[in-house]
């Protein structure tokens, strides 16, 4: 029995022969360890690219019956990314279901750590350990930004965010860091008007490009960003703190 990193107590068999997941990041991160293991994922799960496996839905609302069906030993999610009643669901239902809760990047390193070994039942893979190399060398903090998630209405990141934690290691901090919501909707106007170094638009989970965001944004320096980079914890990570730096310049 071990502890998942909301505290819950998840019974995992010594030998994982089936996963789901129900994370973009970390259908990508099993694929790319033990993708042997891996039996289903959502429909958001993009990366690898050839990833053939039975898909469940969506992170919000996962196909409870196709993930029974698929007889899993665990089922991975994410605290912020899935709904509480579907995992509660699924334990219920007698499913091992492991959850992970992120929220900087040095959180992450340790959360993929201890998923590998305690619900993969795996050694912790290579790629992570690179990773962790290439995100330990400081940045001086020397930019402010906003981030938008989402328009119509307009939203932001806030604080206490993996994305924000990121910019953060990348020398830019976050102007709504200190907010009292994680997501906050924020007018246009005031989002003009707080005079950010940068404004930075990924491209997920609004698909923010060249003609649709930086337009809202006269005067101000806007940097289009893969969300994957700035957003997903898994083997990304190798590569993306050299990407985000070569878009934000």
């Amino acid at each position: 029995m071990s502890l998942d990193d909301t505290g819950a107590p998840v019974h995992v068999p010594s030998n994982v022969r089936r996963i789901v997941s129900l994370v973009p990041s970390l259908t990508e991160s099993v694929a790319a360890t033990v993708p042997e293991a891996l039996a289903g994922a959502t429909d958001w799960c993009s990366h690898p690219a050839d990833l053939d496996v039975v898909r469940v839905r969506g992170t919000k609302n996962p196909d409870l019956d196709a993930i029974l069906r698929l007889a899993p030993d665990v089922v991975l999610a994410n605290a912020e990314e899935n709904r509480q009643p579907d995992i509660d669901a699924l334990r219920e239902a007698g499913i091992a279901v492991w959850v992970t809760r992120i929220e900087t990047v040095e959180e992450a390193f340790r959360s993929l750590d201890r998923m590998f070994r305690h619900a993969c039942r795996t050694a912790r893979p290579e790629w992570l350990d690179r990773a962790e190399s290439v995100w330990a060398e400081p940045v001086e903090v020397r930019r402010t930004a906003i981030i938008p998630i989402w328009r119509r209405p307009w939203m932001v990141v806030g604080r206490d965010t993996f994305t924000g934690d990121v910019l953060g290691r990348l020398g830019v901090r976050n102007l709504y860091a200190g907010h009292a919501e994680r997501y906050p909707k924020i007018a246009l106007a005031e989002l003009v008007e707080r005079g950010a170094d940068l404004v930075v638009l990924p491209d997920e989970p609004y698909a923010f490009s060249a003609g649709d965001g930086p337009e809202s944004f006269p005067g101000h320096r806007c940097v289009l960003v893969s969300g994957r980079d700035l957003t997903w914890y898994g083997p990304s990570l190798v590569d993306a703190r050299d990407r985000l730096l070569r878009a934000l310049g």
